[in-house]
């Protein structure tokens, strides 16, 4: 564990050297208020389907000019059951704080899902260990086409503080359309949670095609060898 927190640690130092995610993992250009809502046909996050039904996910965030801080709030609801015992439908509401540090954004996202796992409580901001709170401390830059993310979640229930590593390359952009693959590495207590252990391990792999606002994605969680394909539309 030890390990793995040092190589969490210099993945976020060699981001911010570089000087050269959602919804909190990139930062925007533009000040001001910024709002919309995606529609997507399931909901999956860094290789774990958190939701197998249509879900729509509501944004805003407001940029302070001059320094590019970002403060933001997302939002998920889907429309199906998380199961028969907890007749509950899958939501999630966040709130971050986004600080770039040159081409480096960094976050801090508090996920609050009170529809997880039956947890002892449904109150928001409730950090305890078994509470519906986790808080994320993220790095996130891009250079060119290659984009990378470093993540440990921090606060709250931290399913053990689990980490996590994505890469990503544009490698297509023509003709409206663009093109990206992603490879994410996490530990499989919150991204495999099939699997019973906290081992790293690879859990996530998959292509987006984007043309303006709407994206199809391909996504494959090698740990729990589970595969889907997710249309997303942006308004």
């Amino acid at each position: 564990m030890e390990k793995k927190a040092k190589l969490i640690c210099f993945a976020v130092l060699l981001f911010a050297g570089m000087s050269g995610t959602a919804q909190a993992e990139e930062s925007s250009k533009t000040e001001g208020f910024k709002l919309g809502v995606d529609v997507v046909s399931s909901y999956v996050w860094r290789g774990s389907e958190l939701s197998e039904s249509p879900s729509i996910q509501p944004f805003a965030s407001y940029t302070f000019d001059g320094i590019g801080v970002i403060i933001g709030a997302w939002g998920t609801n889907n429309f199906g059951e998380v199961s028969a015992a907890t007749v509950k439908r899958y939501r999630e509401t966040d709130l971050y704080i986004t600080v770039p540090v040159g081409l480096v954004n960094i976050s801090l996202i508090d996920y609050y899902i009170p529809s997880q796992s039956l947890t002892a409580s449904t109150k928001a901001f409730d950090f305890k260990s078994d509470g519906p709170n986790t808080l994320d401390l993220t790095a996130a830059c891009n250079v060119n086409d290659f984009s990378l993310l470093g993540s440990v979640f921090v606060g709250g229930n931290t399913f053990k503080n689990a980490k996590y590593v994505e890469a990503g390359y544009q490698f297509h952009n023509k003709n409206k359309f663009t093109a990206k693959a992603t490879v994410g590495l996490g530990d499989e207590g919150a991204y495999a949670v099939s699997k019973g252990t906290n081992h790293f391990a690879l859990v996530n792999v998959g292509c987006t095609v984007s043309k303006e606002n709407f994206s199809v994605s391909y996504v494959y969680n090698p740990a729990e060898e589970h595969s889907g394909l997710v249309f997303a539309a942006s308004f």
